[in-house]
């Protein structure tokens, strides 16, 4: 697993960013949110139409969700030395190989029962793209571009797996223009700079989730060395994966269940900060009205109404929220999330 999260950091500086979302994941988050869909436009702006699962998500459910319209956009690729697949199990040449991906876009504002077998599904979009396949687009398909951006603006909200490397500019994109989201990033990057203070802030929240907070991403540039009871051919295994999102979840307003008692010898004080250690987020004492350490994984778990963000106890003080190292009796520990109770 360890190595597999390398391959993903290797994927980072090799700007390889390819790992593709599973359709039983993007089920499973979304459900929670189909409310919210009625109306809307959605922009997929990492999301190649051939391969995408978050575009089949959305195309299989336009009319159930009552979306206003769909786009989905992807970027262009370098030379290629493989045999991509369409998400019709058929060989999709999507570019030569001296020409690499080609960027493409696509806008839907209808999905209809295409084979008139009373329901839509996969097989009414093949036929939809058959029938209308996607704009070549005039640049290179980089969520950056000028194109990219005019449609983002036409969103109303932006749902897709964008590329973990690029995941600081992402969200300040989406920030910048005051777009709901619902995305897949690291939990590392719950401690970058740029996006520690909108969590800390309440302008950004976790979701409900991954199992184990880990995915298998369908990939083609890595192997799978997960073992045997986790790998899964054609796939990769990363952990530490969540959703992150700034629509309101009911999750967040989940009081946590507070039941052990605060003493001393089992909450020792950092030796930087006056503050305790919890090691466990089931742990908080519900008696300690003080500044508390908590895993970052205590973020799943977050109520605003509950408790209250401060700061965060990181290796490295490189922001104006970085409080000190998390330090008991001269040991370093990991990075935590400086928290207190409302």
């Amino acid at each position: 697993m360890a190595n597999n999260n390398e391959a993903l950091s290797k994927a980072n500086k090799a700007k390889k960013d390819e790992f593709y979302t599973q359709l039983v994941d993007i089920e499973n988050e979304l459900r929670h949110y189909k409310p919210f869909f009625k109306g809307k436009t959605v922009f997929c702006n990492c999301d190649d139409p051939y391969e995408s699962n978050f575009v089949k998500y959305f195309a299989m459910n336009f009319n159930a969700l009552g979306l206003k319209k769909l786009i989905a956009t992807c970027y262009a690729t370098s030379p290629v030395m493989y045999t991509q697949l369409s998400f019709f199990g058929e060989p999709e040449p999507i570019g030569s190989i001296s020409d690499g991906k080609k960027p493409y876009k696509i806008e839907i504002t209808e999905v209809r029962d295409e084979n008139s077998d009373g329901a839509i599904d996969l097989d009414d979009f093949e036929i939809m793209l058959r029938n209308n396949p996607p704009e070549l687009l005039q640049g290179n398909g980089d969520f950056r571009s000028e194109e990219c951006v005019a449609l983002l603006k036409e969103a109303d909200v932006v749902v897709t797996n964008p590329p973990f490397s690029l995941f600081r500019e992402f969200v300040a994109q989406l920030m910048k223009h005051e777009k709901k989201f619902i995305i897949i990033g690291n939990q590392n990057a719950i401690g970058y700079k740029e996006i520690f203070p909108l969590i800390m802030g309440n302008k950004i929240w976790l979701g409900y989730g991954f199992k184990r907070n880990c995915a298998h991403f369908i990939n083609m540039h890595y192997k799978d060395i997960a073992t045997d009871v986790d790998h899964r051919e054609g796939m990769i295994r990363v952990s530490g994966v969540m959703w992150y999102t700034n629509l309101d979840i009911s999750k967040r307003h989940e009081n946590m269940i507070l039941y052990k008692a605060y003493n001393p010898e089992e909450y020792p004080t950092y030796d930087t900060y006056d503050a305790i250690e919890v090691s466990k987020s089931a742990d908080i004492p519900y008696d300690y009205n003080g500044v508390m350490g908590v895993p970052i994984t205590f973020l799943q778990h977050y109520n605003p109404e509950q408790f209250v963000i401060v700061g965060e106890f990181n290796h490295g003080i490189d922001g104006e929220f970085d409080l000190a190292k998390p330090m008991i009796n001269g040991k370093l520990i990991y990075k935590r999330i400086a928290i207190k109770r409302r």
